[in-house]
């Protein structure tokens, strides 16, 4: 009998041991019935891989660092109350909390390492009053670095450095970036307003950024920075896809200077990037991909796209090789609808154009001097000037100041 109970408890010890562990679920603040702890990092520090932490509504002022796989979300007691859970910046502002790969100092409201895999949903970041004090240190919302995870349903506002920081290339809302590994971020439903410098970033090669179906505003024409919209870089993956992205406009520039203008999607020395359905709207380029160096912004799909109201440069700019732009409407841009761009080094070659719709522009189409290869089919052209002109040089809407043949000039966040 002694034998057989002790068999039997070490059967049960075995199952035990065997099982694993089950995910928890906890709370920040003190609004249900969940274990609760006051505030989100006690929360985190506390939790295993696979935990829940819901955070209740109202103002939570913190900087949080999660290095485990975890879901943060905010709890909405009742569907008809609308409460926001709402991250703002501790008292007294931000600190540094992160560097990035490139060695600049970040103060994050989030930070997510380690490798983990993070959901966060239903939350709003707001970095007003963050305090920043040099423009050596780069404002996130959202960092993501050497990880993976999902932002969906969330808000990300006023990543802004304060008044008299204007010209520093900092202000990110959500922003990825890996060296190593194949870490993928998916950022869904996701409004993201009143940055400095980028909405949504990708850059790395061990970089996927899956953007789709957000909202990404800037804050119009300024000094702050030279914003883009959305951008996947230096070797990132990715696609675009359903985003509405306007007024980013770099208030200084002119057709004549040197300095940077604004684009509402850039994607800067990264291949076969997928940019289709989206909506941009008031910026200075509309959509645009440039190789950084030879054959790394090619191959990328610009596909169903609605670009409206490009200020100063093109509403589409294709400065490499390979690239398919097709069934996109453009309306009103002050350079050209789509522009085959040779000006970054052997670039402006192999492209199929066909199937777009340009109205209002100085020219439909503009290609470079020498290039070829290019296939340009079944496109319409109302209100333009010329259908199709050569060079990278045509008269503007509607007076004759022209632009002089130029590497496009947006400026990328780095890091």
């Amino acid at each position: 009998m002694l034998l057989r109970r002790s068999l039997y408890l070490c059967f049960v010890l075995c199952l035990l041991f065997a099982l694993p562990a089950l995910a928890a679920t906890v709370e920040v603040g003190f609004c249900s019935s969940y274990i609760p702890y006051a505030t989100i990092q006690e929360a985190v520090n506390a939790s295993s891989p696979g935990d829940t932490i819901y955070v209740c509504p109202g103002n939570h002022a913190e900087q949080v660092t999660i290095g485990i796989s975890l879901t943060l979300q905010g709890l909405q007691l009742n569907p008809d109350s609308g409460a926001a859970s709402i991250i703002t910046v501790p008292y007294g502002g931000t600190v540094q909390n992160a560097t990035t790969l490139g060695g600049f100092p970040v103060d994050a409201q989030i930070f997510i390492n380690n490798g983990a895999n993070v959901t966060l949903s239903n939350l709003t970041l707001d970095g007003r009053g963050n305090g920043v004090s040099t423009c050596g240190t780069e404002l996130m919302g959202i960092y993501f670095q050497n990880a993976s995870g999902t932002v969906t349903q969330s808000a990300v506002l006023n990543e802004i450095l304060p008044t008299g920081y204007t010209g520093c290339q900092a202000g990110e809302g959500i922003f990825a970036e890996s060296n190593t590994g194949n870490w993928t971020v998916a950022v869904s439903n996701t409004i993201v307003e009143n940055f400095q410098k980028n909405g949504i970033t990708g850059n790395g090669a061990g970089t996927i950024l899956n953007a789709s179906n957000n909202t990404i505003i800037g804050v119009g024409p300024t000094n702050g920075a030279a914003q883009n919209g959305v951008q996947i870089a230096f070797g990132a993956a990715g696609t675009i896809t359903s985003n509405t992205v306007a007024n980013e406009v770099w208030g200084p520039d002119t057709h004549q200077d040197s300095g940077d203008a604004a684009s509402g999607i850039l994607v800067y020395g990264s291949t076969g990037i997928h940019i289709t359905s989206n909506q941009v709207t008031n910026t200075q380029y509309g959509i645009v991909v440039v190789s950084d160096t030879p054959g790394s912004g090619d191959g990328a799909t610009i596909k169903s796209n609605t670009v409206n109201a490009t200020h100063i440069f093109d509403a589409i700019d294709a400065c490499s090789n390979g690239n398919t732009v097709s069934s996109n409407t453009i309306n009103g841009a002050d350079q050209s609808g789509i522009h085959l761009d040779d000006t970054c080094g052997g670039t402006g070659n192999n492209n199929t154009v066909n199937s777009n719709t340009i109205s209002l522009s100085c020219t439909g189409l503009l290609t470079g001097t020498g290039t070829t290869g290019n296939i340009a089919t079944g496109n319409t052209y109302y209100n333009v000037i010329t259908q199709t002109t050569p060079g990278d040089v045509c008269e503007q809407v509607p007076g004759p100041e022209k632009k002089p043949p130029h590497r496009p000039k947006v400026r990328p966040a780095r890091h």
